[in-house]
């Protein structure tokens, strides 16, 4: 009998894969192997940029330079890579700002900050990004589906702007990464519910791995074509979350051949569906709540056969989160068509909306059983069961049926399965 490690906050859940209770396919990215010299890497990468200018090139000595990055959910290697830009750059300290693109998440603390960036924090001026103070975010125009583009005034106002980030698939945009960092990443509240509409969220290229037709993707990239990044610093990760591979340049020609390297990797066809599949949500800090947990059920949901079981472990360190309305909009309604239904009937997208419309969808169609550290009443308040072993729950997902296969995705929507004939 083996055993497989499924991501579970910093550490993982074992999942005895007995094959006397069912037949098991493990399903995994052919992820890359952490890069050899990830300084030299950089150096090389940031010298012969894909469609720009070498990064040491980019900003003159007096000129303020913005550098963008993601917020404490997402496992940029801040550490690693902000250092390396700034030596590249040349810029004196009291000239940079990093801005922290919090989207519409809550602003980071200090203690997160600390530990997102180290002593960086103590030498550069780090700031988050608020997306509901109105004063702070500045119009730069409007998309031809009438978005309001508002971005945040310590972007608007540098001399120079880089974007940093990392590229995975992305259950509606795509993939992550690219001009995605920009806007929702610094983008005004009204601005990020635009890109988060109901019929956006609804359209069928709305999904992992589509950046063509993927209307998401057309608005960004609308938004940001008002005020691009001057360079981009994205980067791969693999399953240990060290860097795998690097795309510096222009934001839209470099993150293009990320994303074509990430979905050679991360996504994996299946044959046909199965009726129980084993999730994460790739662990710390992706699993942090039960909001961002949607991601890892959304790539399980791909490949689990209508009435099929989704089991799902994510440490949910941070709550439900507290703060938006994904809580409430699952609260206030008695099923998921009622949540679905609710959102339709909305004169204008609120905060949350879109992450309880894919999950009420997919449990339209399925189980989900959670296994978590957070409250029974806040699991079930979402219409998800709430268990205490994994292993229990696929076997009690296997009965009544005939069919004893079970798909595990230990590293979550970092693997994004896909049935061959769909």
């Amino acid at each position: 009998m083996n055993t497989i490690d499924v991501a579970y906050g910093k550490g993982s859940i074992p999942l005895r894969a007995d094959p006397s209770v069912a037949e098991w396919e493990v399903i995994r990215p052919g992820f890359e192997p952490a890069h050899p010299n990830p300084v030299e890497g950089f150096r090389q990468a940031s010298a012969q940029p894909l469609g720009a200018d070498p990064l040491s090139e980019v900003a003159g000595l007096g000129d303020r330079v913005v550098i963008v990055t993601s917020d404490g959910t997402r496992p940029v290697p801040n550490r690693q890579l902000i250092p390396w830009i700034i030596e590249s750059l040349g810029v004196p300290d009291d000239r940079l700002t990093v801005l922290i693109g919090t989207g519409s998440h809550r602003p980071n603390t200090p203690a997160e900050i600390d530990s997102m960036f180290g002593d960086l924090a103590r030498r550069v001026k780090i700031v988050n990004h608020d997306a509901f103070d109105e004063e702070r975010n500045q119009k730069m125009g409007t998309t031809a589906s009438g978005t309001d583009v508002y971005l945040d005034s310590a972007y608007v106002e540098a001399d120079r702007r880089i974007v940093v980030g990392f590229i995975e698939p992305h259950f509606f945009a795509g993939f992550s990464g690219g001009a995605k960092g920009i806007a929702p990443g610094v983008a005004g509240i009204d601005t990020i519910l635009r890109f988060h509409r109901a019929d956006l969220i609804g359209h069928p290229n709305s999904t992992w791995g589509v950046i063509d037709g993927n209307p998401i993707q057309e608005e960004i990239a609308q938004a940001v074509a008002m005020l691009p990044p001057d360079f981009m610093v994205n980067v791969t990760l693999n399953a240990e979350k060290a860097i795998s591979g690097f795309y510096l340049g222009d934001y839209v020609e470099a993150h293009r051949e990320g994303c074509d390297a990430v979905k050679a990797a991360s996504m994996q066809p299946v044959a046909r569906a199965f009726p129980v599949v084993v999730t994460s949500n790739s662990g710390f800090p992706l699993d942090q709540n039960l909001y961002q947990t949607v991601k890892g059920i959304s790539a399980a949901a791909r490949i689990v056969g209508d009435g099929g079981t989704i089991v799902v472990a994510s440490e949910c360190s941070d709550g439900i989160p507290d703060h938006g309305n994904f809580a409430q909009i699952m609260r206030d309604s008695a099923s998921p068509a009622d949540v679905i239904g609710s959102i339709q009937a909305l004169e204008r997208p609120i905060l949350d909306q879109w992450q309880a419309q894919i999950l009420a969808g997919i449990l339209e169609r399925s189980a989900i059983k959670v296994r978590s550290d957070l409250p029974r009443e806040d699991v079930e308040m979402c219409k998800m069961d709430v268990i205490e072993d994994v292993d229990s729950a696929v076997a009690e997902g296997l009965e009544g049926t005939d069919d004893r296969r079970v798909a595990v995705l230990p590293d979550g929507p970092l693997t994004i399965p896909y049935l061959q004939d769909a």
